[in-house]
């Protein structure tokens, strides 16, 4: 979260006060953790005021005066050389016990106006005062950068609900806030998650349906995606309740690199379950029972299933695995793929041989309804001589 002052004032004391309410605020709340600021508007300082006219007057400019500061207390670059195969790069400070203090910052030369080294002390003042060590701007306001994450038990999307509550009570008229990095792209998704997953579903559903030439049958393929979805969720309620790493890094929420696995497992495991159907409908068109088809469909397919499930849960076990910057992500992910690919390779099998038997004899059943009767023409009336009329 970026804590903003919007009226046009840099006073950063204010800054830090709003923060430190949010923080405070944030970190009463059950539901979050380890909410903190980076933000720090009483860090000790040096000002250095320069006495121009002092300075003009002794033949020092305004530039020799920020050289000196700038090479001395700062760096400067002089110039390279070449050494061992590689290029160095030479820099110029003063040592370190030259420019600790305010009083060494006074005794740095300048040359003035008649050639001789004048203590720089004589055309600045030098005071010591509090301000940010870093100033920055967000949307070209001061701002403040607050971090934090979800309690276990918790989603990161209620923690962001609850911020956002935090940040209209406690932020006055002139200030405000705004979300960036994953936080600011998790609330534009929002809820549209709900209508990727339905729009994957349909996707998948159309395909099938063009393939099989039917509407009732792709179901049979469709029914397999929960199965994914058991082990996933079983396995970020494992890990929530048992696992507090797990749960504080956020591993073991539904963030957006689980919701982009769940996407994931929907093509997954609609092709485990299109190895079964497929073959069960070949063997059905040769005339085999419908009960029949799904056993030699399941049973056929079988070792093809688990080759194929198998090579891609050891694929994904490294990101389940995954260490250093970074993990959190991969683990999200990883963690959804690999439980979910677990789960729909075990129960895929069982399950799906009874979801193309229920569909195949609906649809078997739905075309063999009768058609409606057609009704019967009027009798045309006759003539005199006995032949229709025209």
């Amino acid at each position: 979260m970026q804590v903003e002052i919007k009226n046009g004032d840099f006073d950063y004391a204010l800054l830090q006060s709003l923060t430190s309410t949010v923080v405070n605020d944030a970190n009463a709340q059950s539901a979050l953790q380890r909410v903190a600021t980076t933000y720090r508007a009483g860090a000790p300082q040096f000002t250095v005021v320069v006495d121009r006219i002092k300075a003009e007057t002794l033949g020092i400019t305004v530039g020799q005066v920020f050289a000196v500061l700038s090479g001395y207390v700062g760096s400067n670059y002089v110039a390279q050389f070449n050494k061992f195969g590689h290029v160095f790069q030479i820099y110029t400070q003063a040592d370190a016990k030259y420019r600790a203090s305010a009083e060494d910052i006074r005794n740095l030369k300048v040359k003035a106006g008649d050639g001789t080294m004048t203590p720089i002390g004589t055309v600045v003042e030098v005071s010591e005062v509090q301000g940010p060590p870093l100033i920055s701007l967000y949307n070209l306001y001061p701002s403040s950068t607050i971090i934090g994450g979800s309690a276990p038990g918790f989603s990161s999307g209620q923690a962001l609900d609850i911020m956002d509550q935090i940040g209209a009570q406690a932020l006055p008229k002139g200030t405000g806030y705004e979300w960036t990095a994953m936080s600011y792209q998790e609330k534009e998704v929002g809820s549209q998650i709900y209508y990727v997953f339905g729009l994957a579903l349909l996707l998948v559903y159309f395909v099938l349906a063009g393939q099989y030439e039917s509407w009732i049958l792709p179901f049979a393929v469709l029914l397999a995606v929960p199965l994914a979805l058991w082990g996933t969720v079983g396995a970020l309620t494992y890990f929530g309740a048992t696992n507090v790493a797990a749960s504080q890094s956020g591993v073991a929420s539904v963030n957006l690199y689980t919701q982009i696995g769940i996407i994931l497992l929907i093509a997954l495991g609609a092709k485990n379950a299109i190895l079964i159907v497929e073959y069960a409908r070949q063997r059905r068109a040769e005339g085999m029972d419908v009960v029949e088809a799904a056993i030699e469909g399941a049973r056929l397919r079988f070792r093809p299933i688990i080759m194929t499930s198998f090579a891609f849960i050891l694929g994904v076990l490294p990101l389940v695995l995954a260490t250093g910057a970074g993990a959190s992500a991969r683990q999200s992910i990883g963690i959804a793929v690999f439980f979910g690919m677990m789960s729909s390779t075990c129960l895929t099998v069982v399950f799906v041989p009874s979801f193309y038997v229920v569909m195949q004899n609906l649809e078997e059943r739905r075309k063999r309804k009768p058609a409606p009767q057609a009704t019967a023409p009027l009798a045309q009336p006759k003539d005199a001589a006995g032949s229709s009329a025209a």
